[in-house]
């Protein structure tokens, strides 16, 4: 069972269900529905566990190539492809049976196109095909909000797709800060990610400029009075440290510091949505 859970990817997969629920709670002056929340999130998390399985599955032999992955249940061969497949399919099936019968067809819908977009084109296409993977196959990583205000409201409107497009923004600097102190691993793995085929400087220039491209995103939702003052505040500090580790990391590289900037934009998207989430009940 732990080896099953693994696959699920828990750590990565809360994060996605923290910004849906988020989501779900922007979407309405008030409080969401007991049987929208509870189904919604739980759909949600069953369907990104099992994208993450089919992640694992697929690129088991890059994992045992690396040593921040080597660990993990296939690798180790304490689960077979075919258990991780029958898992997915099983746990995701659920999900979205969950999704269309307590919540509404159009969460399903675009829950299952996440699913897609991450679990066949991200890492099966993408990842292994270009240095721009995370940029374009970040959309499905973006969607958690996005789910979420549709579970609520049965439609996307404006207010949600800036909450994807944060996400959106935020992912290539998060991303490659990561790629930037495993940078051998990936080259060792095969996989053309931005430090392996354009070098460190490159992509810490690369990181430095989305962040100033998220810096600026992360103010739309105040300049279309979505949020207020509350929200800005703390998105002006949160961006401000961020955009600080990132002029740190292209003037003074290290890996630490790179592991760091890591770390903290984890915390950054987090807090900024925490944020979004206090000043919308303020308001």
């Amino acid at each position: 069972m732990r080896a099953f859970y693994s696959l699920t990817k828990p750590r990565v997969v809360s994060l996605i269900v923290f910004t849906a629920v988020i989501g779900m709670f922007l979407a309405t002056p008030g409080m969401v529905a007991t049987q929208i929340l509870l189904a919604g999130t739980l759909g949600i998390a069953m369907v990104a566990g099992a994208a993450a399985a089919v992640n694992c599955l697929v690129e088991q032999r890059i994992d045992a190539a690396m040593r921040r992955t080597r660990g993990r249940a296939l690798p180790r061969g304490e689960l077979t492809a075919l258990q991780t497949l029958v898992f997915a399919g099983t746990v995701g099936g659920l999900g979205l049976w969950v999704l269309v019968h307590f919540v509404n067809p159009l969460t399903m819908w675009l829950t299952l196109a996440t699913f897609v977009g991450y679990a066949v084109i991200y890492t099966v296409i993408l990842k292994p095909a270009t240095p721009q993977n995370i940029v374009i196959g970040g959309a499905s990583g973006a969607m958690p909000p996005v789910l979420g205000w549709a579970a609520v409201t049965g439609e996307v409107t404006t207010e949600a797709l800036l909450l994807f497009l944060i996400i959106y923004a935020w992912t290539p600097p998060h991303f490659w800060a990561l790629a930037l102190y495993r940078t051998e691993e990936y080259a060792k793995a095969g996989l053309p990610m931005l430090p392996v085929t354009h070098g460190k400087r490159y992509t810490q220039l690369q990181v430095l400029l989305y962040t100033l491209i998220l810096f600026g995103v992360t103010l739309l939702p105040f300049a279309i009075r979505m949020s207020g003052w509350l929200y800005l505040g703390a998105a002006c500090a949160l961006d401000g440290i961020f955009i600080g580790y990132s002029i740190a990391l292209y003037a003074h590289y290290s890996d630490r510091l790179a592991h760091r900037t890591f770390r903290y934009s984890i915390l950054y998207l987090a807090l900024l949505f925490a944020a979004l989430l206090v000043d919308h009940y303020l308001q």
